[in-house]
């Protein structure tokens, strides 16, 4: 964007002007193309980024930028910047292209009977939306056909084109975030300029190089395909695609496409599924251990997706660990292992970080935490547990402890002789 144009927004903004559905034009980048043949016979594409002004107001308004090439978008039944309204145009990236109609007529003409086509694509910079929209810019000059792209009209720096809006597509949910068995809703809306077009709505799923039909409409023939969208929605512009049921095997790209011929547009929906750990340790939230025993503890994270996860043991004094000032950084284990990863049924995954503990009185008190860190989480997950370790008894307790069993072995041999002369004395009795 030039400099030009960057004043000219700021001016915009100062004026108390910051959304869209109020901002009368929008700083854009024009990809230009000239395609040319080279030495060796073959045909290429050669790609200018140009300055460019999205503009809207009447037919001859006066544009706003001498040197940027203005694409103004004049009244018509569809108003590009209603599906942009709560949006704020800092946040909005802009891209226009030409685009070729090989040749074919546009349903509704106004003026001469020829257009010449460009694609706007809107994209919100913090993944709220995408918008695309056809822009109609009426000529003198018929098209050249099929090939009508290896002599594109030359566009001078500072030239207007006056545009209508044809057709538009918008999603609100470039991307998507699903856990398993969550129902998802794939945003996908489309208007025409013109009732009753002969509309065709398709989605597809593409993952790992395969591309699936997952739903078709054509509205001429009233045939449809598939399952996913509502037919009475999508007469009134609404192509959504509803998936009852996220799977991992769900994910990919989903598109949705609308023809109105001879406009041909799609947008991309990413979605991923995020299924966060589920953690515990295999000892409780206290631990007691003889000084010199050797514990194997283990923190298990399960039923993970996607793979990468990240765990930590750790070891800190609680007493001092809630200090504001001066508290020591917990100390991170080193002596810990992992086990390979494992694939679950449901194509979730698990691991396990594990370390042997060896009880010394300096650990006693010590509280050991394990961190797992994964995409789905906003904070880590944390189990934790308190090990108190006990002093091994002197030669005093081992004494004590024998003469106690020895007393109890010589009541129990008391308790059975006394049992025993009992039930003599009870056979000697005459009946």
């Amino acid at each position: 964007m030039s400099l030009m144009l960057k004043i000219l927004g700021y001016l915009c903004l100062c004026a108390g002007v910051p959304c869209v559905h109020l901002v009368s034009w929008l700083p854009c980048q024009f990809t230009d193309e000239r395609v040319f043949v080279n030495s060796d016979g073959h045909t290429e594409t050669q790609h200018l980024h140009r300055e460019a002004v999205l503009q809207f107001g009447p037919t001859g308004a006066a544009p706003l930028s001498p040197r940027a090439v203005t694409f103004l978008i004049t009244g018509s039944k569809l108003d590009l910047r209603r599906f942009l309204e709560g949006a704020e145009a800092e946040h909005l990236d802009c891209e226009l292209r030409r685009f070729s109609t090989e040749g074919l007529h546009w349903p509704v003409q106004g003026g001469p009977g020829y257009n010449r086509w460009f694609s706007c694509t809107l994209r919100h910079a913090r993944g709220l939306f995408t918008v695309t929209g056809f822009l109609r810019h009426p000529s003198d000059h018929p098209p050249m056909g099929q090939q009508d792209y290896h002599s594109w009209p030359a566009i001078g720096d500072g030239e207007t084109l006056t545009t209508s809006v044809a057709l538009i597509i918008k999603t609100q949910s470039p991307s998507v975030r699903a856990a398993l068995g969550s129902q998802q809703k794939l945003h996908c809306q489309f208007a025409v300029d013109h009732r009753g077009p002969n509309v065709t709505v398709e989605w597809h799923r593409q993952h790992r190089g395969e591309r699936t039909r997952l739903f078709s409409h054509a509205a001429h023939t009233g045939r449809s395909e598939g399952a996913g969208v509502s037919l009475r929605a999508l007469a009134g512009g609404d192509a959504s695609y509803s998936l009852p049921f996220a799977k991992i095997t769900s994910e990919g790209t989903y598109i949705c496409s609308v023809s109105v011929l001879p406009l041909f547009v799609s947008l991309d929906i990413s979605l991923n599924i995020e299924e966060p750990p589920r953690v515990s340790l295999n000892v409780g939230p206290a631990l007691s251990l003889q000084e010199g025993g050797e514990q194997k503890v283990s923190c298990d994270a399960e039923g993970y997706h996607p793979l990468d996860v990240e765990m930590v043991w750790y070891v800190e004094d609680p007493a001092v660990a809630g200090r504001r000032v001066g508290a020591p950084l917990p100390e991170v284990l080193q002596n810990v292992l992992l086990s390979s990863h494992k694939h679950n049924q449901d194509k979730t995954y698990s691991l396990t970080a594990f370390f042997y503990l060896q009880a010394s009185p300096r650990d006693s008190g010590r509280r050991y935490t394990c961190s797992v860190s994964h995409q789905s989480l906003r904070v880590p997950v944390k189990k934790s547990f308190l090990l108190t370790v006990e002093e091994p008894r002197g030669w005093t307790g081992n004494l004590l402890l024998g003469l106690v069993a020895a007393a109890l072995l010589v009541v129990l041999f008391k308790l059975l002789r006394h049992l025993n002369s009992g039930r003599k004395q009870v056979q000697k009795k005459p009946y």
